[in-house]
């Protein structure tokens, strides 16, 4: 076990993450370091999929942290992230903890893991005139001279495009080393779900969370202030249920965008997860259908025996 200086779970949407991180952290007792891009969001519960409840295991509440750090509006970055999780890592490593990542934004993952020196982007209000009047279409023309697009939420909206460009230009125009961390030692677990399960789980969790209240949310979140334009920043959820509250979409057409678009997304992020593998990291499947139990006996043989 002293080999490795983290665990690290991934794995798509609806896979069961949540639920496994936490009672593997409870067993090992230790803590969860959240790596997911819209929870660190307060007020945006049902439309992340936080799934507090998941951090309750045994009548004890698993701590998880980079979870609801900034106010909805704002904007967080990748630069950001990394400066967190290290400040958060290297506290519990300090108290004899085994830190658990968890989460399905591959690009945090990798950005901690591989230790990439990411320097805050600063803004640039010149180009971001240059490019206020183009359309989508132009945007990502301009994005693809940069290079192969590995995100494909930059296209989500013309701000998230134009904002992922003064990225590539800043970078393009300022050489800095590849690392500023040293790269993590990390045990990596993910959660392999067949696409059929995926598909039921990810169909099942959509209809409970509208259950839940996720467009009231919504509601609020625009009652509060934030343009409706800028709340679809914040992912497939709230950019959809944002155009049926502001009477562009009807309910079942909503929901039924909503579910193949988060289909989508599910399948960019097992893309992101085999390219991560490709780029050197490696990850140890294990089934998601697994009892949780022997999702954790094997983890801690990995943990135990390499």
């Amino acid at each position: 076990m002293e080999h490795y200086q983290l665990i690290t779970i991934l794995g798509p949407t609806a896979s069961g993450k949540t639920a496994f991180a936490a009672a593997l952290a409870d067993r090992l007792n230790t803590e969860i370091i959240s790596a997911d891009s819209r929870q660190v969001y307060r007020a945006m519960d049902i439309g992340t999929g936080k799934d507090k409840a998941d951090y309750t295991v045994n009548g004890r509440q698993i701590p998880c942290h980079l979870i609801d750090i900034c106010d909805p509006g704002t904007k967080y970055s990748v630069f950001e992230y990394q400066q967190d999780f290290f400040r958060v890592y290297r506290q519990l490593r300090e108290e004899g903890k085994l830190p658990i990542l968890c989460g399905g934004t591959g690009l945090y993952m990798e950005a901690v893991l591989k230790g990439f020196r990411l320097p805050e982007v600063p803004r640039n209000p010149e180009l971001r005139e240059a490019l206020k009047d183009k359309s989508p279409e132009e945007l990502k023309e301009i994005l693809a001279t940069y290079g192969p697009l590995h995100n494909r939420t930059d296209l989500d909206t013309p701000r998230r495009t134009i904002r992922a460009i003064e990225i590539k230009a800043y970078q393009a125009q300022n050489v800095h080393g590849q690392n500023e961390y040293e790269p993590l030692r990390s045990l990596i677990i993910g959660l392999n779900i067949k696409r059929e399960q995926r598909r039921e789980s990810i169909s099942q969790r959509l209809q409970d969370r509208l259950e839940q209240g996720m467009v009231d949310e919504v509601r609020g979140l625009l009652a509060s202030g934030i343009a409706p334009e800028d709340l679809a920043y914040y992912g497939l959820e709230y950019k959809y249920l944002t155009l049926y509250v502001k009477g562009k979409l009807e309910y079942k057409e909503m929901v039924s965008q909503l579910e193949v678009a988060i289909h989508q997304f599910a399948k960019r992020q097992m893309t992101w997860f085999r390219g991560m593998e490709r780029r050197g990291i490696p990850i140890h499947w294990i089934s998601a259908s697994l009892p949780v139990e022997q999702k954790i006996e094997q983890t801690l043989s990995l943990l135990n025996h390499e």
